[in-house]
């Protein structure tokens, strides 16, 4: 069985090549049962908290993967990360381990890497500006993951911490970008043509009266009913596209919405399964104001796993 770090996993990833993976995935599909919930309880008083746990399983007709997602509350009193999380691939006909491989990479880059798959249906063909809310690790790969897909040339980053979104600013620039700090996020999402949204927020960050026609709205916090990224006049006048019929559970960004009637769920113009398939279009003009809401889906642990894995065999 190999042992696959995260640096190791994240060069075996770049965005290009994973973005096609989870293309040809959601076109041949897997099964992917509904994730495992568990609370783990915890024995040592000083973490009364414990930890929650994810088990994330999928397959097809070769490999059988399962990611485990550690959650613990406590963690940042012991200057440990919040979440921790791992992935072990199997030979899918023997059972055999085939690899153990770093969690945490995975689910960034195909989380990035989903939303960009996204956007080659749904922002414009000249979309340009890219305004990223949020500096954490999934906001960090967005505008590579972007310019994977569209001609991203402008880079501007609004997080609730200046340093933090400083930080990353100075990042993209080291890497050539042209980014900047967004002091005023309101005229910034005016201005941008792709605003994508990866913050842990439980109330609205972004608001539909800011947004232009023809804008691209991407939600990727907000994969639990009570999260939200969206206000609810994001989704007013604008084409509602999910990454799985499953963010219509989870989903605090649509559940409120539709609780209150500003939408139902016979709305959503398409899944990624289905705009893949070509059973359902994209974008239909340019003005069209589109959003695009995930919550992530094992099908996309399992692709990027399986390029990991596959890497290391070549």
């Amino acid at each position: 069985m190999l042992i696959i770090d995260a640096p190791t996993a994240q060069q075996a990833l770049p965005f290009p090549t994973l973005i096609a993976a989870l293309r040809r995935m959601f076109l041949t599909g897997c099964e992917v049962p509904r994730r495992h919930v568990h609370q783990v309880a915890a024995i040592a008083p000083e973490r009364p908290s414990g930890v929650t746990s994810l088990l994330m399983p999928a397959w097809n007709a070769r490999y059988y993967g399962v990611k485990i997602v550690n959650i613990a509350a406590g963690n940042a009193a012991l200057g440990l990360a919040g979440l921790h999380s791992s992935y072990l691939l199997h030979d899918a006909t023997t059972g055999v381990p085939l690899a153990l491989i770093d969690g945490d990479a995975i689910t960034a880059r195909r989380t990035a890497a989903a939303s960009a798959l996204a956007a080659s249906w749904l922002a414009r063909d000249d979309a340009r500006h890219l305004l990223v809310v949020g500096a954490g690790k999934v906001a960090r790969l967005l505008p590579e993951a972007y310019r994977a897909v569209r001609a991203i040339d402008r880079v501007s980053v609004w997080a609730r911490s200046p340093l933090q979104a400083t930080t990353l600013v100075q990042e993209l620039c080291g890497e050539g970008m042209d980014a900047a700090v967004s002091t005023d996020l309101a005229a910034s999402a005016a201005e941008a043509d792709i605003v994508s949204c990866a913050t842990l927020a439980t109330s609205p960050v972004v608001f539909g009266q800011w947004l232009a026609a023809g804008s691209h709205l991407d939600l990727i916090g907000g994969f639990t009913p009570a999260m939200r990224e969206a206000d609810d006049a994001c989704f007013m006048g604008a084409s509602l596209f999910v990454d799985t019929e499953e963010a219509l559970q989870k989903s605090g960004d649509l559940l409120g919405p539709i609780e209150r009637g500003v939408f139902e769920a016979t709305d959503v113009k398409a899944t990624l399964a289905q705009l893949m398939a070509g059973e359902r279009s994209g974008r239909s003009n340019a003005s069209e104001r589109t959003v695009f809401k995930s919550v992530g889906t094992a099908l996309e642990d399992l692709a990027a796993a399986v390029l990991v894995y596959e890497s290391q065999r070549a």
